[in-house]
């Protein structure tokens, strides 16, 4: 049995069909029967172990949810995001792109994770900071070339940063 089924409750936002999750089996702390957020497709969150999408919470596109982890609150995982481990995803943060938040990874507030970011460990991303370049994790090895990135009250250490790509304006000159 599927532990998890898409319900008929449905509703269209940014030009997607998200429908309402519901918990067919108990696992983990999920009762049978409970309503869980919303997700596009049943590729969207595993059917093993004890992942779970609640509250408000969206993932779609290609996003995936899986092992233990779960997203929560109005937090969103779309596009080729994937969240696994013990990640949590929640408050109003969002995670895209081709990002992955993994291990006991935390992601919530307002934060952004992006593009090639990894988060791995004990991470902990939070209150406006958007992660978009690099690794990121709890802890590191001697040998890393790691950089030290103001976010808050806090310092993001990175793995490997690469600066975003400043866009440079063409100034025209009029005759």
């Amino acid at each position: 049995m599927k532990k998890y089924s898409l319900t008929k409750e449905k509703k269209v936002e940014c030009g997607v069909t998200l429908f309402r999750i519901k918990a067919n089996i108990a696992f983990g702390i999920v009762s049978k029967g409970e309503l869980g957020g919303w997700i596009e497709k049943e590729e969207n969150l595993d059917q093993e172990g004890n992942a779970w999408v609640s509250d408000d919470a969206w993932v779609f596109g290609d996003a995936w949810v899986s092992d233990d982890a779960w997203v929560s609150d109005d937090a969103w995982v779309f596009g080729d995001a994937w969240v696994s481990d013990d990640a949590w995803v929640f408050g109003d943060a969002r995670v895209f792109g081709d990002a992955l938040v993994s291990g006991d990874a935390r992601v919530f507030g307002d934060a952004r994770v992006f593009g090639d970011a990894r988060m791995y460990g004990n991470v902990r991303v939070y209150g406006n900071a958007h992660c978009e370049f690099g690794w990121y994790f709890a802890y590191k090895e001697k040998d890393w070339d790691i950089t030290e990135i103001p976010s808050g009250e806090g310092i993001l250490l990175v793995k490997d940063y690469q600066k975003p790509i400043e866009e440079k304006e063409e100034k025209l000159g009029y005759i």
